[in-house]
């Protein structure tokens, strides 16, 4: 696993899915500007934590093929059916 391809592209990604930016949000009331909740992805020696979610080793094929799409410059596939839009 090379942590550095990981960490710079999850940096790509970021800016590809407007980190910083906000958008128009309609409310009863008019609208009003909402940050995107960022995904919290944590790595560990020996595997990763992804939104929250349980603690899954490097030896998963689930955990291998979403560090592999993120190795490859994509997004998660696994993230698709919670986002089809986009993240």
């Amino acid at each position: 696993i090379d942590f550095d391809l990981i960490l710079e592209n999850v940096k790509y990604l970021n800016l590809l899915a407007g980190e910083g930016t906000a958008r128009v949000e309609h409310t009863l009331r008019g609208a009003r500007l909402r940050r995107a909740q960022p995904l919290p992805l944590t790595l560990y020696q020996n595997g990763i934590v992804m939104c929250h979610g349980a603690f899954r080793p490097y030896q998963d094929p689930s955990t291998q093929q979403c560090l592999q799409d993120i190795m490859d410059g994509y997004f998660p596939s696994e993230l698709q059916p919670r986002y089809p839009d986009g993240i």
